[in-house]
């Protein structure tokens, strides 16, 4: 009887500790805000939230309060940057995120879209500047003016590549009011 006893604990705290090995959270970097009391911290695979995803965590360093950013079903962010203009008002943090998986294939890859979501430096304000199906492939910064200038083109025939027929087109957003400017 002791044996079964002994055995049944075992069996019961193997099985949890297997468990407790996909609940981690695995954050990989940290990033400080330039001029706020915040930090991010980017998480991956964990089960924090919620599974098969990623997720940007906004630490108010001086409260101690967060808030999480979750991407959809393995999204993944490529890029990330503060841009702060004080001269004119701006302090906001671009990314760079595939977060789409338009060609419906098991998962979100390089293949994807690229969109551009603009976030505010304490993470409660997320916009997407770019539509999904705009595939973004390079993205600056003007200082002077405050826009931010994209490029990139729209996949018109659907075959999840490049070429000839696909409409090209540059987008300029005010990173201040994140409304379009124009579209060339």
């Amino acid at each position: 009887m002791k044996y079964a006893i002994l055995l049944v604990l075992t069996v019961i705290t193997v099985t949890g500790y297997g468990q407790d090995k996909f609940s981690h959270v695995h954050f990989n970097k940290l990033i400080e805000l330039k001029g706020t009391a915040y930090v991010i911290a980017t998480l991956e695979n964990g089960k924090l939230f919620s599974s098969n995803a990623s997720y940007l965590v906004f630490i108010n360093t001086q409260t101690g309060e967060t808030k999480p950013i979750e991407f959809p079903n393995d999204g993944y962010v490529e890029n990330m940057e503060q841009i702060k203009i004080d001269s004119l008002g701006i302090n906001r943090v671009v990314i760079a995120a595939n977060t789409v998986n338009l060609n419906n294939n098991k998962s979100v890859d390089y293949n994807d879209p690229t969109q551009i979501i603009v976030l505010s430096t304490d993470g409660k304000e997320k916009v997407q500047l770019t539509e999904d199906k705009f595939y973004t492939r390079r993205w600056i910064i003007n200082y002077h003016t405050g826009a931010i200038v994209i490029t990139g083109h729209y996949d018109t025939n659907n075959n999840g590549r490049y070429d000839k027929g696909d409409k090209n087109e540059i987008v300029i957003y005010n990173l201040k009011t994140l409304k379009l400017i124009s579209k060339i």
